[in-house]
């Protein structure tokens, strides 16, 4: 199963980046694969470490692919990172092997800590939605105008019935992105 999160890593420089990445748990292992070439890739491989953030606000996920990108960090407990400050929970963790792979490397990593911030109530069918969609601005070089056209239309329904204003909000910073991205074609 791949669980949807906010991954944070910083690289030993100081610089910090924020990116949604789907994870596998197996065990008390995290699996990161990010794609080649990968900012998080960079930072996890020279620091060894990373935080997996789990959060409701979807314009986190919006945010990172549409340019939004200040979203407020604080320090790890027990790692040398970052975390969201708003993030429900987090669970800091250490690279322990990389698994090589031309386009999508396997970072295994232990478990160094999981802290529960808030309570999860569950996601409503627009947060969904934008999640998928934010899946689908990562991958606007990879898949066809007509799946992307297909897939909105229908994710267009979840948004219409059940968002509030911070899915608006997502919502439109995507559907920007993906204008954006078609006209410079």
């Amino acid at each position: 199963m791949i669980l949807e999160t906010i991954v944070t890593s910083r690289h030993p420089d100081g610089r910090t980046h924020i990116a949604p990445m789907g994870i596998r748990e197996d065990n008390d292992r995290v699996i990161l694969a990010p794609f080649r070439p990968s900012t998080t890739l960079e930072f996890v491989t020279a620091s060894r470490c990373a935080v997996v953030n789990r959060t409701t606000d979807v314009r986190v996920f919006a945010g990172c692919l549409t340019g939004h990108r200040d979203w407020p960090l604080v320090g790890a407990d027990l790692i040398d990172g970052v975390r969201l400050r708003d993030a429900i929970a987090h669970t800091e963790i250490e690279l322990e092997r990389i698994e090589d792979d031309a386009e999508r490397p396997r970072l295994v990593c232990r478990v160094v800590r999981e802290v529960q911030h808030g309570v999860f109530r569950g996601f409503n069918r627009a947060q969904a939605a934008v999640i998928e969609a934010s899946i689908l601005a990562s991958r606007l070089d990879r898949l066809a105008a007509e799946k992307i056209d297909a897939e909105l239309a229908y994710l267009t329904i979840a948004i219409d019935k059940t968002a509030g204003p911070r899915e608006h909000e997502a919502w439109r910073w995507l559907l920007e992105r993906i204008d954006t991205h078609r006209k410079s074609r």
